[in-house]
Formats: C-alpha cells, structure tokens, sequence
C-alpha cells in the first residue's frame, strides 16, 4: 500500500475522533481536511457523491467517506476506510453497553442517567424537525409525512417500515413528468456489488431462520434495517426502538434512550450506536457474548450501505437522469421524516411524564435549535446534572 493510501487513512482516523455533530458537520470537515487540504478530491466531486449518498439508504456520511476512499485506492482501501472511520465510536459504544450490564449486575441503579434520557427525545425531536424543514416542500410531501407518521407510531411491526417506504416512493414517481427531461441515457450496470448486498441479505435470513442462532438472527436484523434506513441515524432510530425495545424486548426502553444519548456526545457516525444495542441483546451470554453482539450489529448495520455505494457509484450520473428515480425520492424522503416524528412521540413513552422531563425535552430542543451549543457538551452537562441529584 502507498505512502498516499497511509496519509488518506490517518485523515480518515482524525476525522472519526474530530468530526461530532452528525452528518452535516461530518461533511464540512470533510471539506475542510480532505479537499481544502490534503486535495484528494475536488470540491464540486465531494458534493457529488454526498448527494449521491444521501438519497442511498444507509449512513450518508460513512458512505461519502467510504466514496472517497473507493475513489482513491479502489475497494480495498475502502473497506479499510470504513473500518478506521467506525471503529472509534463502535468501540466506546460497545463499552458503555458492558458497563451499564456490569452496574446492572452489581445491583446499582442507572439513576444518575434520568437527565439524559429526556434529553435523548429532545434529539430525536429536533432531527425530526431539521428533516422535515430540510425535505417537505409539497403538500403531498407533507400528507405522506402525517400518514407516515401516524401509522408508525399505532402499528409497531417491523415490516410497516419498509411498505411505508416504497409506497411513498411509489406515490410521487407517479409525478414524474413534472422532472425536467434528461437525453442521451445509456445505463450500464455492474451487478457484481448488488447480487453481494442481496446474496447476504438471503444467506443471513436462511442461517437465521433455520439455526435460531441469536448472532445471526442479529446480523440479518441488522442488515436489513440498514437497507431501510433513508437519512442517516435519526431515522435508524425508530426502527431499533420498534424491532429491539417493543417487538423483541431485547433492551427496555430507558437503556435504549442512555445509548442513544452516549452516542449524541461521540464523534464519528450515529450508527455506532449499533453496538451497544447488539451488546445489551446478547448480555445473557456474557462478555464474549456481549462483544460478538457489538460486532455482528456493527458488521451489519453497515454493510448495506457500504455494497449499495460501491454498486451505485458507478452508474449514477446515468441513473439520475431517469426522471421517475428522481420523483420517487421526493416520497422515500417525506415518509423518513414522519418516521422520525413518530420516534419522538414513541421514545418519550418509556420515560415517567412529569414536568421536569417535558421541560428538559423542550430546553433540549430549543437549546440545539437556538444556541451553537455543541451536542457533546449537553450530554455531558446531564450527566453532571445527573449525578448531581443521584
């Protein structure tokens, strides 16, 4: 490997222990480091290929930095891209899981974490909001973001998730003559990377329904909420909370929160949040059985989008000429938010509704809308709270 691929990976490695604030910051200081500075790409490339990501299901700004990786050195670098860019969050995620299982065990309360949780809706709340601000501007956008919303938070299935999304999709492309025509379309597709992501998919649901072996159960879990996912981590969010928490009961609903919150003050991508969910799910095995959970859950929540954008990049520019692809991202887009609406509602349920929490979830929420107070900062100030009146 060249001296050039060992630089790109080091970048890479301060990113994930710099880059806080979700995928729009992640994205600046990838301008910063990696086009500003190290000039590996071209500016008007890395808005490119974060457009390209951002309307592939998966996390947006793993894939843009797996993208550049892939763009520079090939597949190989790119996986390793991808290992350096989440390991670090991975990690302390699947920590802080082994630590609330062994205060757990030892019979002490996670008291000391009632500020955060109400915190974590404020989150959720506040993506929901920014989405929607950012990818609702028509009033059909609009009634598919309420149906959505609606029929997520009243039906708790997994499976409304993914009907929900191709029926939004379906909705709008029917407009698709209102898209500016496009000429001169020659769609050539590799399908080497697809049969991968579908080839996994099968295998990972056959081993799992036929073994009931939980890890593989797991994985396949986790991958196919990865092909759901349409906007990053918010949107992950209330698919975990309805698969995990109320369908399986693998974690209650305040661990689920303390994670999420854990992972509001990490750098790096939202997904690693991953980890600790897969860690808590398989704590009745123990430590090595804690860590393969973190592991299976990571492998899996990422690797979706990860074979997605190695197939995608390399016909997008003739894809999006296609008028009725453009059209349908209007509806995917409309019913992710509403799934994000409904999470904030669902998620503050777990939690004793008195007016101390209602008023910490709205101070959160105007805190991220209407201060530059960084997310790290509010978390920990909980945390202090916290075991302030422990």
């Amino acid at each position: 490997m060249s001296l050039r691929y060992y630089i790109f990976l080091r970048d890479v490695l301060t990113l994930a222990l710099t880059a806080f604030g979700g995928p729009q910051a992640h994205i600046a200081l990838m301008f910063k480091l990696l086009v500003d500075k190290r000039h590996y790409l071209t500016e008007k490339e890395l808005i490119e290929l974060n457009a390209l990501c951002s309307i592939l299901p998966g996390p947006t700004s793993t894939q843009t930095i797996t993208a550049i990786g892939f763009r520079i050195g090939g597949p190989n670098l790119a996986y390793l891209t991808l290992i350096v860019w989440i390991a670090p969050a991975a990690t302390i995620m699947a920590l802080a899981a082994l630590g609330i299982s062994y205060l757990q065990e030892q019979g002490i309360s996670l008291g000391f974490l009632r500020i955060i949780l109400p915190m974590a809706v404020g989150f959720v709340a506040y993506a929901a909001y920014m989405i929607s601000v950012k990818v609702v501007h028509t009033k059909t956008a609009i009634v598919l973001l309420v149906i959505s919303s609606i029929l997520v938070y009243f039906f708790s299935s997994p499976w409304v998730f993914p009907a929900l999304l191709i029926a939004g999709g379906a909705v709008t492309a029917l407009r698709f003559k209102q898209q500016p025509m496009e000429e001169n379309k020659h769609l050539h597709i590799q399908w080497a990377n697809f049969i991968l992501f579908v080839g996994v998919l099968i295998t990972a649901a056959v081993l799992g329904a036929t073994t009931s072996s939980l890890p593989v159960r797991l994985f396949e879990n986790f991958y196919r909420n990865g092909t759901l996912v349409f906007g990053g981590g918010q949107v992950l969010i209330p698919l975990l909370y309805t698969e995990f928490v109320d369908f399986k009961g693998y974690l209650t609903g305040e661990e689920f929160l303390s994670g999420y919150a854990i992972a509001q003050a990490l750098p790096g991508p939202t997904f690693s949040f991953c980890a600790f969910v897969g860690s808590l799910a398989m704590r009745q095995f123990g430590l090595p059985g804690q860590l393969l959970g973190s592991f299976v859950a990571t492998a899996g929540i990422f690797l979706p989008g990860t074979f997605l954008i190695f197939f995608v990049i390399r016909f997008w520019d003739e894809l999006k000429k296609y008028r009725v692809v453009r059209a349908s991202l209007e509806g995917i887009s409309a019913v992710s938010s509403g799934m994000v609406v409904a999470a904030a509602i669902q998620l503050y349920h777990p939690i004793e509704n008195t007016p101390l929490n209602f008023g910490i979830v709205v101070a959160t929420f105007c805190l991220l809308l209407f201060t530059k107070i960084p997310a790290p900062v509010l978390i920990l100030t909980g945390l202090v709270l916290g075991l302030a009146i422990y």
